[in-house]
């Protein structure tokens, strides 16, 4: 996993300690949603309206102080792969959040990430931190030689690939991280997915936009 928490756009206090959470088990997203229903007391869950935020707040503050770890990283069939990346923003801007599914060669999934990205942040921004999430953790787990990426924002991909300067303020932190983490890839590539291609990073995506809604308005 990183070595540190990626950054993030202004978020909750409480969806802030969410991102913690999944930062400490790589954000593999289903591994902390796990974690944090099991500590949350009774029957409620990180996403059960019953769930007050005192006891999130407790339940995550818990597992902040225990010894939470990433699982068990997957071995690969080689060293190409694959990276479905999408970002979400509920009401552009808005809550948003950032989701990639990592896969080998034969497209056996090797990791299903996502985070919140920004309480009130737009739908572009929210692309490039998918894309520098799912490159993070490529990069810490794995040695690519060859990488294709699946993504839908000509935005990004214009940036990217297509060296023109960012259009939206306030990603070039992103934009230069992205830059740096391809430029330890030898081989690269992307493929533009049409909105009617499915794209299983979208609902890890939305999720992460669900927990950027935390205590949002």
């Amino acid at each position: 996993m990183t070595d540190d928490p990626l950054p993030a756009e202004h978020l909750t206090p409480l969806a802030t300690l969410v991102d913690e959470v999944l930062a400490r088990v790589g954000y593999e997203i289903a591994v902390a949603i796990d974690a944090i229903d099991d500590a949350v007391p009774g029957y409620g869950g990180l996403f059960d309206p019953g769930t007050s935020s005192a006891e999130l707040r407790c339940a995550l503050e818990r597992l902040l102080a225990s010894g939470l770890s990433q699982p068990p990283v997957p071995e690969p069939t080689g060293d190409t792969f694959v990276l479905y990346v999408d970002g979400s923003s509920r009401g552009n801007p808005g809550p948003a959040g950032a989701g990639a599914v990592i896969m080998d060669a034969e497209e056996t999934q090797l990791a299903r990430l996502g985070r919140p990205v920004g309480s009130r942040t737009g739908n572009n921004t929210a692309e490039y931190v998918a894309l520098q999430l799912g490159l993070s953790e490529l990069l810490a787990r794995y040695e690519p030689r060859s990488l294709e990426v699946r993504i839908d924002s000509m935005t990004v991909i214009r940036d990217v690939w297509g060296g023109e300067d960012p259009t939206e303020s306030g990603v070039e932190t992103y934009s230069e991280a992205v830059a740096a983490a391809l430029s330890r890839v030898p081989e690269h590539r992307y493929t533009h997915l049409a909105d009617s291609d499915p794209n299983p990073a979208d609902a890890l995506a939305t999720v992460g936009a669900d927990i950027a809604a935390f205590g949002h308005g």
